[in-house]
């Protein structure tokens, strides 16, 4: 019998100043003046078609990502969460992340964002070499990139992240090393740290950079992660790291397999219909100008996760996390029973990806190593 998760809303803002050349998600250049307002009503509409997905719900957390959503004006912002707010409650340690580029991060504008609501902000960094930034298609500085994390720390935001990439073109171990130092020097609370990866449909996999060959990746990874427990982080995700009581409560809800609305151009989402005991999954209407059509239909597509992928998606997220799984877990968030699930979890233990205590699963070091070859076990459940 299916049981509800917790809920999250997730709003995307699709424009960006420029498209970086390793991005796949749904951004658009800037041309011209931004329809602020226009959007922002749009995004209101399409929350309240979704509502009845909420069955009772408040909101654990909220999302606002892109694109560059600090592309918006500090109006608009407040008109949106204002929105927000008016149409569906929130929990009262609601967590409301704003994705921020430093080219884009003003300190009248951000103080007014904080005003808004935003109490967490994520800084797309990336790197702090110049030269790297370039590469990545990035509008701002090593400076910049600084003067970010020190203005979040003056306006006294709760908490704040720093996006990170590694495995960058041409990257050295020194290189790599020395970018998650600075990282570290700005003290962020919690620190996304993650591997480039080459996506279809970019610039990068049309004319593909020479990346570090996969020694050099293991030896990032190993003494990256020695450097970052050194200072006081835990690796909680399999690429984020945060100082204790700072982990992303947005997107443990995502691993844990819990609900999020979506809104937003192409914006996706995740709902358990306890009514039809079923999980849904959904997808808006990508492109700006469609989006904003007078004629619109939000919804671009709606589908039910079949009960034979079902222990994939669950397990695909959930094991992204370090945290103990509890078993009652999967039976409540899938209405699948644990017997269904029982072979495939007894090969991962035999194989010593996973360690079964009872009453939950953990992933042993080896499990997170090789991630693809545990849900590999689930790929023809």
């Amino acid at each position: 019998m299916l049981q509800l998760p917790p809920l999250s809303l997730y709003i995307h803002v699709p424009w960006c100043v420029q498209k970086c050349p390793y991005c796949d998600f749904n951004s658009h250049a800037q041309k011209g003046a931004l329809p602020h307002m226009e959007y922002v009503a749009a995004l209101l509409e399409d929350l309240s078609q979704d509502l009845k997905w909420a069955q009772g719900r408040a909101l654990s957390s909220i999302f606002i990502g892109g694109g560059t959503p600090s592309l918006l004006s500090v109006e608009a912002m407040q008109a949106l969460l204002d929105g927000v707010r008016a149409r569906i409650p929130l929990m009262a340690n609601c967590e409301i992340t704003m994705e921020a580029n430093p080219g884009t991060v003003e300190a009248d504008k951000f103080a007014g964002f904080q005003r808004a609501g935003i109490n967490r902000i994520s800084i797309g960094v990336q790197s702090f070499q110049q030269e790297k930034l370039t590469r990545l298609g990035r509008i701002h500085g090593p400076e910049e990139a600084r003067k970010a994390a020190a203005l979040a720390h003056a306006i006294k935001l709760p908490t704040f992240n720093l996006d990170l990439m590694h495995g960058l073109p041409d990257q050295s171990l020194d290189d790599a090393l020395y970018d998650l130092q600075q990282a570290i020097d700005c003290a962020p609370p919690h620190l996304s740290w993650y591997q480039l990866t080459i996506e279809p449909n970019t610039a990068f996999a049309s004319k593909p950079p020479t990346l570090p060959d996969d020694d050099i990746l293991w030896d990032i990874y190993e003494r990256g992660h020695a450097l970052l427990t050194a200072r006081g982080y835990r690796q909680y995700e399999i690429s984020a790291y945060a100082r204790e009581g700072y982990q992303c409560h947005h997107n443990l809800n995502y691993w844990r397999f819990g609900d999020y609305l979506g809104i937003g151009c192409g914006a996706h989402g995740k709902v358990t219909d306890l009514a039809g005991q079923r999980v849904l999954r959904s997808a808006k209407v990508k492109h700006p100008k469609g989006y904003l059509d007078p004629a619109r239909e939000y919804l671009d597509s709606q589908w039910q996760v079949e009960a034979a992928d079902l222990p994939l998606e669950y397990f695909m997220n959930r094991f992204r996390l370090f945290e103990p799984v509890p078993k009652w877990e999967f039976e409540a968030y899938t209405g699948l029973p644990l017997e269904r699930v029982e072979t495939m979890l007894d090969i991962a233990h035999s194989k010593e990806l996973i360690d079964d205590h009872g009453d939950h699963w953990q992933l042993t070091a080896l499990g997170h190593r090789y991630l693809n070859v545990l849900l590999e076990l689930f790929m023809d459940e």
